[in-house]
């Protein structure tokens, strides 16, 4: 699919701030929680209040994140992916805020990415802040749990995955290696704050921009649609490329629906 007529003309010429959703992962194999397919794997994604407060909520989710972890640690760049970085390369992307978790726009060669939710690459202790990447973690995890077998999990969002009952009640956690504390991923859950400095970062993105690009987002999370509402407050246009509807369409000058892997490469191209 070609970039249409409309958001060629509208961005040719713009410095662009772009923010990225779970849509321009997809095509890398990562599931998204409301794109296709979504009504089939629907589920409930961890609080932060309950993996603060509950062990089991924790056993629970280090359990299916151990199962989840090699198949997003596996994903790779996609056409939007490159896409994107070749646009930063020629100077037409003056950044990216993504609210995705997988580092997949950092692997594609991309160089100016806020990561608004943060990444699973690392590990934080709840007690000392001491961190631990997340691959030997992973090593930790599989040493501690001999047998522990889900390569026939399906995969969910952030790099979840669905498990027996049986195998989560099973699972032993491990602990911080300075301190023995709780471990979280590097995230921000469902019910946590994104950092001020992060937000902030952002919008000093924004005010470099001169329109922004939303590619794959639904928007439904208001981490990403505030910086909908600040471009709009900035006089900057908004363009949004994304499958389905998203909270921010009545705020775009333009909506695209398609692929991000087939209109984002025609865009690059044509925006030379």
């Amino acid at each position: 699919m070609e970039p249409t007529n409309a958001l060629v003309d509208l961005l040719r010429g713009r410095r662009l701030a772009v923010l990225t959703g779970a849509g321009c992962s997809t095509e890398s194999g990562i599931p998204d929680y409301r794109g296709e397919g979504t009504a089939r794997r629907a589920r409930s994604p961890v609080q932060l209040a309950a993996f603060l407060a509950d062990p089991e909520a924790r056993r629970r989710y280090w359990a299916r994140g151990a199962a989840g972890w090699p198949r997003l640690r596996a994903a790779r760049p996609n056409a939007a992916h490159t896409a994107l970085a070749a646009l930063e390369a020629r100077g037409v992307v003056a950044g990216l805020i993504t609210q995705n978790v997988d580092r997949l726009h950092t692997a594609a060669g991309s160089r100016e990415v806020i990561e608004l939710h943060g990444a699973l690459h690392e590990a934080r202790c709840l007690g000392c802040g001491a961190r631990e990447a997340r691959d030997a973690l992973q090593e930790r995890l599989l040493r501690e749990n001999p047998g522990f077998e889900a390569r026939a999990a399906e995969a969910l969002p952030d790099g979840d995955a669905a498990l027996p009952a049986a195998l989560v009640e099973g699972f032993r956690v491990v602990g911080c290696l300075a301190c023995g504390g709780d471990l979280k991923p590097d995230v921000v859950f469902f019910g946590e704050a994104v950092p001020r400095a992060r937000r902030e970062a952002g919008g000093a993105l924004l005010r470099a921009a001169e329109a922004l690009l939303v590619a794959g987002s639904s928007l439904a999370v208001f981490s990403g649609f505030r910086f909908v509402r600040e471009a709009r407050a900035l006089g900057l246009p908004v363009a949004i490329v994304n499958l389905g509807p998203t909270r921010g369409d009545g705020d775009a000058q333009l909506k695209v629906e398609g692929r991000l892997g087939e209109v984002l490469p025609g865009l690059a191209q044509a925006l030379v």
